[in-house]
């Protein structure tokens, strides 16, 4: 029996794509990667803005669930959507659509690869300033869930480092916002908005994005702390010490031990005299490699694993690190915890064979430290029987502003219904 749903969206990609046998663009999900608890009936992988845009209006039109995906290496993250009918892949949005080296911009489809990104923008020795702690992830998944590594503290997150984006939302309109000169502010607080929303605002088809230049050289100094206060007296010598680092991060592997790693970036002679600055700060055993520790820029979970994101001001760092180390030794778990000591943003790893009960009190034990440090504790992703047991969001402020906008944007909740904080 021909399937009406499917004819329809394939006549709509075909009718934007201008090719009246184009059948790559849509087509069933049999074969293609199953979602975290849901299975989409349908796959599109449109080539363009207009191409997504026509097809989002005819899912529109047959009342589909939408679900966006580009490196699927977040699909894990957050709650399952509630139904999926339509899986939207970025896959052939990719390239730089334009990029504008003596104005530091570069114009980028969202299927691009970090990776990806990083080689085309190299020859003019410059970059975006983003670290991609996961292989394989996207702009547009970057710009969805706001992920960012260890140099956000000299260079800033996805929010700071975005200045343009063109979003399809989900009725097939296309909305732009921000441009391609840094000062241009206008709508630029779309692209705040769609940063972070995990794909329940629309979809990213296109990010505009303020570059850097590569550095010349970079060292990383590194020293053994004996416990949290020492860690803390390390960093607040080195913040204290105009030394400039890039990345400031702390690393508590699971199997014990504490180690503080500054990152250095800039002219050779430069990073030299500073490294060497930054040992005597740190004092000890510091010592200054030319390559990162192998966890750098990397989860302290792997897939099926428990992960949170904690974050907590400046000074209750401290506070926050030594309250993760006695929840693991009071409950007995290999909980690892590593991150930015220079922006409070730290990330907590479990195995995800842990007792669900057992997640469930240290995410209560984190979550209120955090609290207390003035920042908050997220669960990113878990297996199933933690996300049952646990709340993965915990308190937020402004939900109901969040529904608020989630209606405005997607009144009948077809994307990525759920996915995000209170059932959004």
């Amino acid at each position: 029996m021909p399937d009406a749903v499917l004819a329809a969206l394939r006549a709509a990609s075909h009718e934007a794509s201008g090719r009246s046998n184009h059948t790559d663009g849509v087509w069933l999900a049999d074969d293609e990667p199953i979602l975290p608890g849901v299975r989409p009936r349908y796959m599109a992988a449109p080539g363009s803005t207009a191409e997504a845009a026509a097809v989002l209006r005819a899912a529109a039109a047959h009342d589909l669930a939408v679900v966006v995906g580009g490196g699927l290496t977040k699909q894990d993250w957050a709650a399952p959507p509630r139904r999926c009918d339509l899986l939207l892949s970025t896959r052939r949005l990719t390239g730089v659509v334009e990029h504008a080296a003596g104005d530091l911009i570069a114009v980028v489809r969202a299927g691009t690869r970090l990776t990806e990104l990083a080689e085309l923008l190299a020859p003019a020795g410059q970059q975006l300033a983003l670290d991609a702690p996961l292989s394989g992830a996207t702009v547009g998944g970057t710009v969805a869930v706001s992920t960012s590594g260890p140099r956000r503290m000299l260079y800033g997150t996805v929010r700071d480092l975005l200045i343009g984006v063109t979003v399809v939302r989900p009725d097939g309109a296309v909305a732009h916002a921000g441009g391609k000169v840094v000062k241009n502010v206008a709508g630029y607080d779309l692209g705040k908005l769609i940063t972070g929303s995990y794909g329940t605002l629309g979809l990213v088809t296109e990010a505009a994005f303020r570059l850097h230049p590569c550095p010349a050289a970079s060292a990383y100094v590194s020293r053994r702390a004996a416990d949290p206060a020492d860690a803390a007296r390390l960093v607040a010598g080195v913040l204290a010490g105009q030394v400039v680092p890039s990345a400031l991060e702390i690393d508590a592997p699971a199997e014990g031990g504490l180690a503080v790693v500054v990152l250095l970036e800039g002219t050779a002679n430069g990073v030299a005299g500073r490294a060497v600055r930054t040992t005597r700060l740190l004092g000890g055993d510091a010592a200054i490699s030319d390559a990162p520790p192998g966890w750098w820029s990397a989860y302290p979970w792997g897939p099926g694993d428990v992960g949170m994101k904690l974050t907590a001001a400046l000074s209750g760092v401290p506070a926050l690190l030594t309250a993760a180390l006695t929840a693991r030794r009071q409950h007995g778990v290999p909980l690892a915890l590593r991150g930015s000591a220079g922006t409070g943003v730290l990330y907590a790893g479990l195995p995800g064979t842990t007792r669900a009960e057992t997640v469930a009190v240290v995410v209560d034990a984190l979550r209120a430290a955090a609290g207390a440090a003035g920042g908050h504790a997220v669960v990113l992703t878990a297996p199933a029987a933690v996300r049952e047991r646990v709340d993965l969001w915990g308190p937020v402020e402004g939900l109901e502003l969040m529904r608020r906008v989630k209606r405005q944007f997607d009144p009948d909740a077809r994307f990525a219904p759920g996915r995000f904080v209170g059932g959004i």
